[in-house]
């Protein structure tokens, strides 16, 4: 895809307005999960696992996903809070990456989202204990139809071990493909609470 390239002077100043910007011009590509991104968090020890998540919220104060707090991806934030994200667009030749520290959402938040869901995914999840091994297929479904029957004719709550996680960048990275892989880097990094906008080779 030929491009003329990333000018500094066309970025905003705020990581987080060109987040929005880049975020609502790929929207208008009609494309399908668009706001799926791969995750990365590691254990305290340093193993390294990504997976990839559904972008819920964002704004100035960070990016929210949800999940078992009892996942490998929960156990890995609450014992090392440290996380990265990382959208890629090949329908206009971008990806961006943001790192920083993750955090529990309120359980106000946690709850709000929790009822916005269908109610089929409310009730998977409780019945699916995420990352636990089980023995087959079978048993999730046998699970699924416990807590169907269990809840029927009432709300599904909020299980305690499920909410979201926010994740407060210090980081961030603009790619932007260019011809013979000259391609276009722009960061921000976070120095005495004002963004420091640099350029990286490719």
């Amino acid at each position: 895809m030929a491009n003329k390239g990333l000018a500094e002077e066309e970025f905003d100043t705020d990581p987080f307005t060109q987040f929005d910007r880049w975020f609502r011009e790929h929207l208008q590509t009609g494309v399908h999960d668009a706001e799926a991104a791969a995750f990365g968090s590691g254990f305290a020890g340093g193993r390294i696992s990504v997976r990839m998540i559904l972008l819920k919220d964002y704004d100035e104060n960070g990016f929210v996903f949800y999940t078992n707090y009892n996942s490998r991806k929960g156990i890995q934030l609450i014992s090392n809070p440290h996380g990265s994200l990382l959208f890629y667009w090949p329908e206009s030749a971008r990806q961006i990456r943001i790192e920083g520290i993750a955090e529990k959402v309120s359980d106000e938040e946690s709850d709000e989202y929790f009822t916005s869901r269908p109610r089929e995914s409310r009730i998977s999840a409780w019945a699916s204990e995420q990352s636990e091994v089980i023995p087959d297929r079978n048993f999730l479904l046998k699970k699924f139809e416990h807590y169907k029957d269990l809840f029927s004719g009432r709300e599904v709550p909020r299980p305690d071990y499920w909410g979201g996680f926010r994740l407060i960048p210090d980081w961030f990275e603009f790619w932007q493909q260019s011809d013979f892989r000259l391609h276009d880097r722009l960061t921000y990094s976070i120095n005495k609470d004002v963004w420091v906008m640099k350029r990286l080779a490719p």
